[in-house]
């Protein structure tokens, strides 16, 4: 089946009455918050596993998985559900390269991964912190003197953008250009024009590889080229789908948690009051609020027949893995529709196993560094009195616009 060409009726193998219309819409705009309608009534109304005709970019069936146990299942069992291909970004411009450590399964996935983890550790991270501080300063100091701010895009979005452009040691006056192109990849369901931003991209990055292999520095694309692996030097392929994962990975999706914790904290003020006045506590709500508001859908495609609590799948099926489902699971949480800053459980928002996000301690970072500055800086805030916040649908659940007034 090709990428894009719909499918009017699931496959014989699947039980018609676990055939449902997934209400999380790919490329739709909700005037709704998801977290608060639409995903309670999924755990109220669905099946633990159910399928969806629409469920996967290009108009793809799916199983979807609404329990964070199947999740977890699902995510250890390298086995029979492969990470392979998941993405369509290669295939849209006519190359076969996977991003990278994403796109692999094991046993190769190890080797990718140990060649990737030491510039993502903690200690490696520590050296951006000035950076990352700076940045979020600058940020800050740019709103407060508005008075007002649209949050998403007067910070969320260009502020990821800044820290990955120091990583890759590429010029801070591309930040409009990588941000257009993001908003082109991740946050359009029409595939022609996905296409033509990854091809941007790719041809941005083969020319930063070249450069990098004549000119090698300190930045994670000099650490590509001359680190190799298992070896040998990585190929061009491998380098493209290793800055590309960083591209797709570093940015959106740390831009997006930062708009879901900043709009709970405009629309709770206790809590809000809370992490102004023990700002040591800021940490540990974020890892709260990554619980309760995960925006990401990852897939899988099965390898083989395998049976997972009860439902039995096929080869080629492909699997939606929600963590905006797992993360408000009643069966995984107590009161889990509750935010308590401060809740200490275990969450799957960075995935879980094997592909545990590699990225997670530098997004912490920078989700702990923007709030700090933020609460710093700025008085006491909430949304604009009369805004309707609307809601972008899909593989990523994202406010559309946050205007913040204090």
């Amino acid at each position: 089946m090709q990428l894009g060409e719909r499918v009017t009726e699931a496959p014989a193998h699947v039980p018609k009455d676990l055939v449902r219309e997934y209400p999380i819409k790919m490329g739709a705009l909700v005037d709704d918050n998801p977290f608060d309608t639409t995903i309670p009534e999924i755990h109220e109304t669905m099946p633990p596993i159910f399928y969806s005709l629409d469920a996967y970019p290009g108009g793809t069936p799916a199983w979807i998985m609404r329990r964070a146990a199947d999740l977890e299942a699902v995510y250890l069992d390298t086995k029979n559900f492969s990470n392979k291909d998941f993405a369509p970004f290669a295939m849209l411009v006519g190359e076969s390269w996977n991003l990278l450590p994403a796109e692999t399964d094991p046993p190769t996935h190890q080797h990718y991964r140990k060649f990737v983890n030491p510039i993502f550790a903690p200690k490696a991270i520590n050296k951006l912190d000035a950076k990352i501080r700076q940045y979020a300063q600058e940020y800050c100091a740019d709103i407060k003197a508005k008075g007002s701010c649209e949050f998403v895009h007067d910070f969320a979005f260009e502020f990821p953008i800044k820290v990955f452009l120091e990583l890759m040691a590429l010029p801070q006056s591309m930040v409009k250009t990588f941000l257009e192109w993001e908003m082109g990849l991740l946050h359009s369901n029409d595939l022609p024009g996905i296409a033509a931003n990854t091809a941007k991209v790719v041809a941005y990055l083969r020319e930063q590889i070249a450069d990098r292999k004549a000119n090698p520095g300190d930045d994670l694309l000099s650490y590509g080229v001359t680190a190799g692996i298992d070896g040998r030097p990585l190929t061009d392929d491998e380098l493209v789908g290793f800055a590309f994962n960083l591209f797709v990975g570093g940015m959106d999706t740390v831009s997006t948690n930062m708009a879901w914790q900043f709009r709970h904290l405009a629309t709770h003020q206790e809590d809000q009051d809370m992490l102004r006045a023990n700002p040591d506590m800021i940490l540990d709500a974020i890892e709260e609020m990554m619980r309760a508001y995960p925006a990401v859908t990852t897939f899988r495609t099965c390898k083989n027949e395998v049976t997972i609590n009860g439902i039995t799948m096929q080869p080629g099926d492909k699997v939606a893995m929600p963590t905006c489902l797992a993360g408000r699971d009643p069966e995984a949480y107590e009161d889990p529709d509750v935010v308590k800053l401060g809740r200490k459980s275990r969450y799957l928002s960075f995935g879980f196993g094997p592909h545990l996000c590699v990225g997670m301690h530098l997004a912490r970072r920078e989700m702990r560094i923007a709030l700090e500055e933020f609460l710093k800086a700025i008085p006491p805030f909430r949304i604009q009195d009369g805004y309707q916040v609307k809601t972008h649908t899909g593989g990523i659940l994202q406010p559309d616009k946050l205007p913040l007034v204090w």
